[in-house]
């Protein structure tokens, strides 16, 4: 079984990628649908990503606390950006007030040039070991010691925290990154290595290399994948409104992001950049497709999570079961846009698929055709005795 979470676009949403047309205004209301919509249909929860381009996670995530039941709220948190103590007070905070219902997703940043505008000067090896330091200390706490911590980036004395979290010890810790120092850091500190979309072959090694690590510590680490998804009724359609997606996207928008893009020191970012490397200008299908039903349109002009798994449901569902064999129990899925791509993929996918996340039941008794069938679908008892209109072609 698999859970599956979706996404809520705080950096920005619409129809269109690279382009301002069909761009919709990332307000309170149109979030709370998105998050009430995944919370109905059964996802078993959103990522909420962080960055300067962002709305804050942490705030993001305690507003839609009360619009949602059972939905939970995986929070990204950039660790350097914070006082570990005080980061521990705001997360137990969530985790009280949501009633448990609070992950956290581990992102030490790739973008050198973003780094710096938060007074982050740490190179990219330097930035693990500091978010190692951080989490050593942060889960001590939230398992109620008293903790006093002298390391190279990370000092506190006789720190505590008075009110403790709901999830014991302390609520659970996801993590992603593809270098060497990213995979010893999630094997020896965190819960879930979460991996962007790559061909199979690729996420299997990443995998067995985290698992490896974490076997030599004694540790167990759970995985997920962070992908789009583009699905509908058949393949062919899948396919349209892919390149639809992405029809607004000029080579030199494409040259741009790019041009960005290769400032990161981020191993996973590089990775994914080398993804769609051979489409030279022409992004088409044939280019994209880089492994059966797995595009990397998204990548052209989007940072971080660039790959898509493209067509109709039972395709889709063949090709999340790949990765489910590697080990991969958790779905961390979205599309554009996020808010009716949300009804398509638990509408068309959710049923090709083993959820972990009990789904709402339908009601039988009210019919979903409209109101001329229902009313035709009343008891016998109760017979119509208007006229039957028939329409004839002239």
């Amino acid at each position: 079984m698999v859970d599956v979470f979706w996404f809520l676009p705080i950096h920005g949403d619409g129809r269109y990628l690279g382009t301002r047309e069909g761009a919709r205004a990332i307000d309170y209301d149109y979030l709370r649908q998105i998050a009430q919509a995944a919370d109905t249909l059964g996802f078993g929860g959103v990522l909420v990503p962080t960055g300067r381009s962002c709305e804050d996670s942490f705030v993001v995530a305690a507003s839609l606390i009360g619009s949602t039941r059972r939905l939970k709220f995986l929070v990204a948190i950039r660790p350097a950006t914070l006082s570990v103590t005080a980061a521990v007070r705001m997360a137990a905070s969530l985790d009280r007030l949501s009633g448990g219902r609070i992950l956290f997703n581990v992102v030490v940043g790739g973008d050198p040039a973003e780094l710096a505008g938060d007074g982050i000067t740490l190179d990219h090896d330097a930035r693990y070991a500091h978010a190692a330091e951080f989490f050593t200390v942060w889960k001590r706490l939230l398992a109620g010691e008293r903790v006093s911590y002298q390391g190279r980036y990370i000092q506190v004395e006789e720190a505590r925290q008075v009110f403790p979290a709901v999830q014991k010890p302390y609520p659970p810790l996801y993590f992603g990154g593809s270098s060497p120092a990213g995979h010893e850091t999630a094997a020896e500190h965190f819960d879930l290595y979460l991996t962007w979309g790559e061909p199979v072959a690729e996420v299997r090694r990443k995998i067995e290399d985290v698992r490896r690590r974490a076997a030599d510590k004694g540790r167990t680490v759970r995985f997920g994948i962070r992908l789009h998804v583009i699905v509908r009724e058949t393949t062919d359609e899948a396919w349209a409104a892919a390149d639809r997606l992405i029809s607004h996207v000029t080579p030199a928008v494409i040259e741009d992001a790019q041009k960005t893009f290769s400032r990161f020191d981020s191993e996973g970012q590089r990775r994914q950049s080398q993804l769609h490397a051979r489409h030279a200008g022409k992004p088409t299908r044939e280019a994209l497709e880089i492994a059966p039903n797995l595009w990397a349109g998204v990548g052209l002009v989007r940072g971080g999570a660039g790959t898509a798994l493209v067509g109709d449901a039972q395709t889709v569902a063949d090709r999340i079961k790949e990765y489910e064999d590697l080990g991969i129990d958790t779905l961390v899925l979205s599309g554009y846009p996020h808010l009716e791509e949300a009804y398509r993929t638990a509408e068309l996918l959710f049923p090709k698929l083993a959820i972990a996340t009990d789904r709402p039941p339908i009601d039988g008794s009210i019919s979903p055709f409209g109101e001329l069938v229902a009313n035709d679908a009343l008891p016998a008892a109760a017979p119509s005795t208007a006229p039957v209109l028939r329409v004839s072609a002239s």
